[in-house]
């Protein structure tokens, strides 16, 4: 009998890799998606606090990019990459995420958005190549902070959207 056969969950492969956070979001899935697929919305959350996103080109599509640069509260800026590699709207997103379209050590994210009643329950689950890489973003770039506050702006922001009645 396997561990998950005695009622507690299987270890993923990947575990040791991986990054994942969720949040319950006070808004409906097809907004949050939109909020999320959508460059004139993710420049006006995406990151965590303190950072701000300049868009250099963006296509939500399958093979589509979005080239982007963050800029730190210290004035640092961290050029970014995604490719998007699944789109199933309203319900799920994958994408390879780097600093550039050539970075060796990009990392793949999976997003699931899960209607909760009337909120939305967001994933987001990272897997990088390696432990070591993993270990790198959480201890040097804070990633799991940084993932949390990044969807705590995504809920402030989307909260102040469908307060004003703003979806399209």
């Amino acid at each position: 009998m396997s561990t998950a056969e005695r009622g507690t969950p299987a270890r993923s492969v990947t575990a040791d890799r991986e990054i994942v956070i969720s949040r319950v979001i006070d808004a409906p899935q097809e907004l949050v998606f939109e909020a999320f697929t959508e460059v004139r919305h993710l420049s006006r959350w995406w990151g965590p606090e303190g950072f701000t996103t300049t868009t250099q080109s963006f296509e939500f599509r399958v093979g589509g990019e979005w080239d982007f640069v963050m800029h730190g509260p210290d004035g640092t800026d961290y050029p970014e990459w995604i490719t998007w590699t699944e789109i199933g709207a309203p319900a799920r997103i994958a994408f390879l995420h780097g600093e550039s379209r050539d970075d060796p050590n990009a990392f793949e994210s999976v997003l699931t958005f899960e209607p909760d009643g009337a909120a939305t329950r967001i994933q987001m689950r990272t897997v990088f190549l390696t432990k070591e890489l993993r270990d790198q973003a959480v201890e040097k770039y804070h990633a799991i902070e940084g993932g949390h506050q990044t969807l705590s702006n995504l809920a402030a922001y989307v909260t102040e959207i469908s307060e004003k009645g703003v979806e399209g």
